[in-house]
């Protein structure tokens, strides 16, 4: 089952790993599905049309894990080949 995307961004599910990302000069923490859903998806699709398919990837990633939470190890990995690749972390 998928959540809906409300319940992804109010997820509080810790992930894996804490990711520290640093934009437009401001360090920023994401520790739950929930953050890291809301960061992914608050940037236009254009900002993400290089990494079109890892962003894909992510965004279900989290969508599973918000509603099951032995599926956060997949999110955060997920998310970990798409920052890096963006060149966030």
């Amino acid at each position: 089952m998928t959540a809906i995307a409300g319940d992804v961004s109010d997820s509080d599910t810790p992930l894996r790993a804490v990711f520290q990302i640093n934009l437009n000069g401001k360090s920023v923490s994401i520790t739950t599905v929930g953050q890291a859903y809301r960061f992914i998806t608050s940037l236009s699709t254009i900002e993400w049309i290089e990494f079109r398919a890892l962003h894909a990837d992510a965004v279900s990633s989290l969508q599973r894990a918000a509603g099951n939470a032995m599926l956060t190890v997949q999110a955060t990995d997920a998310l970990r080949v798409l920052f890096v690749r963006a060149r966030l972390l």
